[in-house]
């Protein structure tokens, strides 16, 4: 559907915004963060069988059920930003977007949370076995817990996650005070913030604890998931964020001029899903010049439904002053937390 519409809106296919097609990761490749054993068991599962060590590999649950192709689409998706990769570094492209990728739950031997093959982390080694520093910032409502396990003992990868609080969703991970170990200290930041987040509380913690640290890291190349679950009416979450949130983010690393490897993620309201990385994918490519302004029926007429008939762009939600005050105090919390926690180790 994202594809349909960003084509629609003449937002590919021309020279400079072009479809490249993935490849299938190679068996090696997975490797790299899965154990043999596992990928054994997702493959035996796509053929058909199924024992209790499927089970006690996540497979075969409710958020990880076993379908036709439960080897080959995560191995798909994988190549795919694989390939967004590759492309970065052979500087055939400034910019890659995998909305298909964004698997960051999955861990060395289990699936978890929809996520069987984990294409953030193999991406990211793409990148570092290139010689490039890598800033991945993930705002996804829902904490990067297989990603952060890859790189918690590593200074080259800065891993940032904004999300929902783990004592109100899952994984249940991801406090201010997970921030790496040992040479890695400090290069895991944690941003758990409380249901019911607004864009007034989201922005600050952007600027008052992202935004420094992506600057102070000073990253050759940033990686960021764009998952779409932390917007309002998400069945699954319980944010209240606006699609000018993810709109921000994009602007503020393109504003930095590096590479971007940008993966989708959650979202699971799909008509707001789609038209979250079609306004993100307008930006990256510099068309965001009208397409996503509140006159554009974009959200009825291409999208087909009725949900909202104004642009890209998602209207500014009014917010309650008394529950601005809780969310504001909750989130002062978090930040001055996290500022205690990392910000002296990089200096700030």
């Amino acid at each position: 559907m994202v594809r349909d519409l960003v084509q629609r809106m003449g937002l590919l296919g021309t020279p400079d915004r072009l479809q490249v097609p993935p490849r299938l990761a190679a068996r090696e490749e997975l490797e790299r963060f899965h154990s043999p054993r596992y990928l054994d068991l997702l493959q035996r599962a796509e053929l058909g069988e199924f024992s209790d060590e499927h089970l006690a590999a996540g497979l075969g649950t409710l958020d990880c059920p076993v379908f036709e192709a439960v080897y080959r689409y995560p191995a798909w998706a994988t190549g795919a930003t694989l390939t967004a990769a590759e492309a970065l570094i052979e500087g055939r492209a400034g910019v890659a977007f995998n909305p298909s990728g964004g698997y960051h739950h999955a861990m060395p031997s289990r699936a978890a949370g929809f996520c069987y093959i984990n294409d953030v982390v193999l991406g990211v080694l793409r990148l570092t076995d290139a010689g490039w520093r890598v800033l991945v910032l993930d705002v996804d409502a829902h904490h990067s817990d297989g990603v952060q396990l890859a790189f918690y003992d590593r200074r080259d990868v800065m891993v940032i996650s904004l999300h929902e609080t783990g004592r109100a969703l899952f994984p249940g991970t991801g406090f201010e005070d997970e921030i790496g170990e040992g040479e890695g200290r400090g290069f895991t930041v944690n941003v758990p913030l409380p249901p019911g987040t607004t864009d007034r509380q989201y922005l600050r913690a952007l600027r008052e604890i992202v935004w420094p640290l992506v600057d102070v890291f000073d990253a050759d190349v940033f990686v960021v998931e764009l998952g779409m679950d932390t917007l309002a009416g998400d069945p699954l979450t319980h944010m209240r964020l606006t699609n000018n949130i993810a709109a921000e983010v994009v602007t503020e690393l393109l504003a930095r001029d590096r590479p971007i490897l940008a993966l989708g993620g959650g979202g699971y309201n799909v008509p707001n899903t789609v038209r979250g990385w079609t306004l993100c994918w307008s930006i990256f490519c510099g068309a965001n010049d009208g397409l996503s302004d509140y006159g554009v029926g974009v959200g009825g007429v291409l999208l087909q439904n009725t949900d909202w008939i104004g642009g890209l762009r998602d209207p500014v939600s009014v917010d309650e002053p008394t529950q601005m005050a809780y969310l504001d105090r909750e989130v002062d919390h978090v930040i001055a937390k996290v500022q205690a926690l990392v910000f002296p180790l990089h200096g700030l």
